[in-house]
């Protein structure tokens, strides 16, 4: 939200139901005259037309992204995910907004859980948009990445507050893979998305790999003497896999990666439904991906020292106040 505040925008509205959250930002952004917050939801279509009114660029962050809240409510997670997604929609399409843009998930790749399933769906529905816009002008496009480092809710944010709590710490498989990056870099590649966006592309961002069972001694290493605790006292504790949860994860799948083009630091996976004619010929000239799956197993994970410096980064940022507690 930062980088909104403070790119040139006329105005900033901040759209959601968490009202601490929006308090505890409106204080941070109270010398910002041209930032606005409104209480909703976005299972709430009315108050969402007259939110999007006036609006160009709207980022659709709205989801339940919990694997495993997700397969104890599904039809919850379809509600927020889905039929929101929906609505968003189609306050842009009434408002003639110029760009949407929705934050979608690696978990949308080949899904194996109810909110990977839905978020598949709410890029469905959002690359569909383009095609019955009619007159309308709005491009809706989708940007699919792994972790962000230190965001509300991240493995990071659990594994800090049990640090500092003085341990243990809990992590599933070591060996397992992901994808991550810092949320600066997710605000650069979310924001250069919605630049180039034409309408109907699902922008896959290149990511760098991460251990688990190195990323958990990394924040250890680098949060527990910032939280006042000795990273030689901190203790890891095995716990099971939770439901839907998987060993790798997948940014794109080898059927995407066939209609996908190469557009620097991400990829652009094309509709399979047929792109306007205008999509389709800008991208005729790009290079195209590399045929297959994009899996975290498949890419060689950073070094310890790597992820460690990359935990650092994160830790210097919420030291400088750079973001939010909760990003926006």
């Amino acid at each position: 939200m930062a980088r909104l505040v403070s790119g040139g925008a006329e105005v900033v509205r901040v759209f959601g139901r968490d009202e601490t959250k929006q308090f505890y930002q409106r204080h941070l952004y109270r010398d910002q005259s041209h930032v606005r917050f409104l209480i909703g939801d976005v299972r709430d279509a009315d108050r969402l037309r007259r939110a999007a009114e006036g609006v160009e660029v709207v980022f659709h962050c709205a989801a339940l992204k919990h694997v495993e809240s997700g397969e104890y409510n599904p039809f919850e997670a379809t509600q927020t995910n889905v039929v929101g997604t929906q609505n968003v929609i189609d306050a842009c399409l009434a408002a003639g907004v110029r760009t949407m843009i929705l934050t979608s998930s690696d978990k949308a790749a080949n899904p194996s859980s109810v909110m990977g399933a839905s978020k598949l769906l709410a890029e469905k529905l959002v690359t569909a948009a383009t095609n019955y816009r009619g007159h309308r002008d709005t491009a809706f496009a989708s940007v699919r990445f792994g972790n962000v480092l230190g965001s509300r809710g991240s493995a990071i944010e659990l594994f800090a507050s049990q640090i500092a709590a003085g341990g243990p710490v809990t992590v599933t498989d070591p060996s397992m893979t992901r994808f991550v990056m810092t949320p600066d870099r997710a605000v650069d590649l979310a924001l250069h998305a919605a630049e180039i966006a034409l309408g109907g592309e699902v922008f896959v961002f290149k990511m760098p790999v991460a251990r688990l069972g190195d990323l958990v001694d990394a924040t250890v290493e680098v949060y527990a003497p910032r939280l006042g605790r000795d990273p030689r006292e901190i203790q890891r504790v095995s716990i099971p896999t939770r439901p839907g949860e998987k060993a790798y994860e997948e940014l794109m799948t080898a059927d995407e990666s066939i209609r996908a083009r190469d557009v620097g630091e991400m990829y652009a996976v094309l509709p399979a439904i047929d792109p306007l004619p205008e999509v389709r010929d800008a991208y005729a000239s790009l290079p195209a991906a590399e045929v297959g799956a994009y899996r975290s197993e498949h890419v060689t994970p950073m070094s310890a020292d790597e992820v460690r410096r990359l935990l650092e980064e994160v830790a210097d940022e919420d030291a400088r106040g750079a973001r939010p507690s909760g990003g926006a």
